[in-house]
């Protein structure tokens, strides 16, 4: 019974630490970002009904909206988020959930049906990173390949620029390291300013999914905060290039 409760006390100790060390990680990627001038958030549905008059005062200047997931799902929120978004100064993107299990044609197909060039003042966005089943067992990279490839392609034709790929550092190191060279790279990494392991230079870094800002009321309490690579001047003329 005694060296059960050692054990307990010992694995307390071991999560308080794992826990403070993450949050001090985290502490210090949200001052690393506080060096770039150019901030936005990505929403989605589940930030619920927003105003987005209110939202874009603070201190954003873009925002990438969910629009579509797979083959056949569509944001339910979509059409009225890009409708607000549009009526402020943001810069506006589109993204789109890839999917492991359908063509990447006819997800590409989904996103064009539902995302109009007129709607967006920046590149498409593929969000890349593995989801339930496959954190544990990760499609082969042939596979995803061809359905990455399919939905760039696509893509590319319809709205005239390379798509950005959205990914972590695992799904990153996974598929897209060393490749896709001319689509620019968005990387989520909430503990640290991030580096890629191929050397590359990201475009785009979300940094945090616990921001709280106040112009929405979904059952999701957070939003998610990024920042551009580069100052304003820089990002003026990002967006200036890929009007269409």
């Amino acid at each position: 019974m005694k060296s059960r409760k050692i054990t307990i006390r010992i694995l307390i100790i071991v999560v308080f630490f794992s826990l403070l060390v993450l949050c001090l990680a985290a502490f210090l990627g949200r001052n690393a970002a506080k060096n770039f001038s150019v901030r936005g958030v990505d929403v989605s549905a589940y930030q619920g009904v927003i105003d987005w008059q209110v939202l874009s005062q603070n201190d954003i200047d873009f925002a990438f909206i969910k629009a579509t997931e797979g083959s056949t799902f569509k944001d339910r929120l979509y059409a009225d988020n890009v409708k607000g978004a549009k009526e402020t100064a943001l810069a506006v993107g589109a993204y789109h959930f890839m999917s492991f299990e359908s063509e990447g044609e006819s997800q590409a197909q989904n996103f064009i049906e539902t995302v109009d060039r007129a709607d967006i003042s920046l590149p498409p966005v593929i969000d890349l990173e593995l989801y339930g089943q496959y954190n544990h067992n990760p499609p082969d990279f042939g596979k995803v390949q061809k359905i990455l490839d399919g939905l760039i392609a696509a893509l590319s034709e319809e709205y005239g620029t390379k798509p950005i790929i959205y990914t972590n550092r695992r799904a990153y190191s996974l598929y897209i390291s060393g490749r896709y060279r001319d689509c620019d790279i968005w990387i989520c990494d909430i503990l640290k300013r991030p580096t890629l392991p191929d050397g590359r230079e990201w475009t785009f870094w979300q940094y945090s999914h616990t921001e709280r800002l106040p112009g929405y009321s979904g059952e999701e309490k957070h939003i998610d905060m990024n920042v551009f690579a580069g100052n304003r001047q820089d990002f003026r003329e990002y967006t200036e290039s890929l009007v269409y």
